[in-house]
């Protein structure tokens, strides 16, 4: 498959708007119950120029632990007779909100300043690499809905496997020894994790 470069930053542009259109509204229009809930912290985008990568990568893992939890725990509450609504309404909120801070994570930090777009004229190998990591960038944005919809932790396994498959894509063999030290290859089962 042969992509122009037009089409290559079209691809991008519309992914960056995809993931981060429907997560913040303006200042103005947000009520004071709002303030603190809907907006996620984003990278400075200034451009800085301090990056870390790597940390960004514990940040995903890390709320995949926590959607896992969630799940599990109202998995559990499905079963008792009398469940807390109090606390499957948090449970929800947590699981939907560390969803929502991979699909923004994904889209502010990744997508708008970390993965660029090839030069014209850049080789095959660059371009492939290139759509290799919108890919994993645009399905973790996916199951991280998916986590959203549902109790299924199959999707939790999904984006840890996408976030190491990803990961390989992105790093250098010495960063990526460091975060498969920490989290797995991406062919380890995380269970119990």
């Amino acid at each position: 498959m042969s992509l122009t470069r037009k089409s290559i930053v079209i691809a991008a542009a519309a992914a960056i708007l995809l993931c981060s259109s429907a997560t913040t509204k303006p200042a103005h229009a947000r009520t004071s119950a709002e303030a603190d809930t809907t907006a996620t912290p984003r990278h400075c985008q200034v451009p800085c120029g301090i990056y870390s990568d790597k940390m960004r990568i514990d940040m995903f893992m890390e709320d995949a632990a926590t959607i896992e939890k969630a799940m599990a725990s109202l998995e559990a509450m499905d079963k008792e007779e009398k469940p807390s609504k109090n606390q499957i309404v948090r449970w929800v909120m947590a699981k939907d909100d560390h969803a929502q801070a991979i699909q923004d994570r994904v889209s502010a930090y990744w997508l708008a300043q970390r993965i660029k777009v090839p030069a014209e004229g850049a080789d095959a190998a660059t371009v492939e690499l290139y759509l290799s990591q919108l890919r994993f960038l645009h399905q973790m944005t996916v199951v991280a809905m998916k986590c959203k919809q549902t109790t299924d932790k199959t999707h939790v396994a999904t984006l840890r496997r996408l976030v190491l498959d990803f990961s390989k894509s992105y790093f250098k063999p010495e960063d990526l020894e460091h975060i498969e030290k920490h989290h797995g290859a991406a062919d380890h089962d995380h269970k119990g994790k």
